[in-house]
């Protein structure tokens, strides 16, 4: 590791000697600054990124003993150099702060390594010493740190999708949410997770791939196979084209998309609720001011039954009360296309309901009855003179001035989900006031 400042011209070229040309090519490519010293303190290597960093040039440097009147003030010379040969007996690297000079008068705090260097008899020849500047070391540990931190205990899922679209990294928060381990999910296919909403995902990758990241992030709905079923659920996803920080062309060839969700189904659905709960409120007070000034009960009762149909059911169904404990058809919408509720013309002929419908099932508990056809049942709706598309049906009883004066069947076909126990309560407020339509008629 012997060099002076005359044989040495720059980092490590050495006429004659082999590889010399090789050595300070390599020494010079490095990102970071490089010097060594041998056993006495003499510095025998100075790359490039060292240059950079200091001012100093590798004809200034090689040769010199410290830095003591150069590199650093006079003050703290003796130590810096004293802690970087006590490397060449200490085990392993080491981790150094000093406040170095450059050329131009300013300090700099690097951070350096340094190892100690052993001769071909195995004793300490020297020691080498990378280092940086403190703040690009602690940007370096940050981006770091962050990226541990993603793929560790963020509270967002962390997927890192290949150019396939298959994912390489997988954080817990994303494991759980997929409902697998997170090596089991590396390199699958995302078909073989979402079952649907997989085309939207994709596609959203296949863009960030192309086209570089989206400005904001996008709700997407999912639904998830897994071994507790299918499972629906509502992601806010974010998306970050990856590419090499090595790379040099203008437009580097990106290594995948660095994709960031986070679960927000309740929210979602509490949301949609609202909006739902809003809008039928508002459907129903519209409803009494249009009904308010229809002369005729019956003509009032449709016009409730219109309003209250919008976003809500299909078809809708009133048969009113009739001697002999009977149901006659009073009310309905068209049995094929939907339509306005009309009167119907049934001619005091009482409906010909099984024992068990539905309907007589909501007259008896005097309380709304839901029911949904089972898969394989063709003849489902028919059988209950029902509309053929019918696939969920409620059932709610007409009570007025204490007494039941018929009953009310919403349906729905199967493109809508079955009835739930929300819409059961606003078909109630919805009959109560069919009912004092339909009781006021009655006369």
């Amino acid at each position: 590791m012997s060099g002076s400042a005359s044989d040495t011209a720059d980092t490590a070229r050495v006429p004659g000697v082999p590889g010399a040309d090789l050595l300070a090519a390599l020494l010079d490519g490095m990102d970071a600054a490089l010097c060594a010293l041998d056993a006495s303190g003499t510095v025998t290597h100075w790359n490039r990124e060292a240059e950079r960093i200091l001012g100093w040039s590798a004809r200034e440097a090689v040769g010199r003993r410290g830095f003591d009147g150069w590199a650093a003030r006079t003050a703290d010379a003796e130590e810096t150099l004293a802690r970087l040969l006590r490397a060449m007996t200490a085990p392993g690297r080491q981790v150094h702060e000093f406040a170095l000079l450059r050329k131009d008068g300013g300090r700099v705090l690097v951070r350096t390594q340094t190892a100690g260097v052993r001769g071909a008899d195995g004793q300490p020849a020297g020691v080498y010493c990378a280092f940086s500047e403190v703040h690009v070391q602690i940007d370096l540990e940050r981006s770091l740190a962050l990226s541990e931190a993603l793929l560790a205990d963020a509270a967002w899922g962390v997927v890192l999708v290949d150019v396939d679209l298959r994912p390489a990294v997988v954080n817990g928060y994303a494991a759980r949410a997929l409902g697998a381990s997170r090596g089991s999910l590396l390199g699958r296919p995302l078909g073989e997770l979402v079952t649907q909403g997989v085309e939207e995902l994709e596609g959203a990758l296949q863009h960030v791939l192309a086209a570089g990241s989206p400005p904001a992030p996008a709700d997407m709905w999912v639904t998830l196979r897994g071994a507790r079923g299918e499972r629906r659920r509502c992601w806010r996803c974010g998306f970050v084209r990856l590419a090499s920080p090595l790379a040099e062309e203008p437009e580097p060839v990106p290594l995948g998309v660095g994709w960031l969700f986070q679960d927000v189904t309740e929210a979602r659905l509490a949301e949609q609720d609202a909006d739902r709960l809003r809008f039928r409120w508002s459907q129903l007070h519209r409803a009494g001011a249009a009904a308010a000034e229809c002369e005729d009960p019956l003509r009032a009762a449709a016009v409730l039954l219109d309003f209250a149909l919008a976003g809500f059911a299909d078809h809708v169904l009133v048969d009113h009360t009739a001697p002999g404990d009977r149901l006659v058809r009073a009310l309905a919408t068209p049995s094929g296309a939907p339509g306005p509720v009309a009167p119907v013309a049934a001619g005091g002929i009482p409906l010909r309901y099984a024992p068990a419908h539905p309907a007589l099932q909501a007259l008896a508990r005097q309380g709304p009855t839901r029911a949904s056809a089972s898969p394989g049942t063709p003849r489902w709706a028919t059988d209950r003179l029902w509309p053929t598309d019918t696939a969920h049906a409620l059932c709610v009883p007409l009570r007025a001035r204490a007494r039941t004066v018929g009953v009310a069947t919403f349906l729905r076909s199967p493109s809508r989900p079955a009835f739930e126990r929300e819409d059961a309560e606003y078909a109630e407020t919805v009959a109560a006031r069919v009912a004092a339509s339909l009781d006021a008629a009655a006369g």
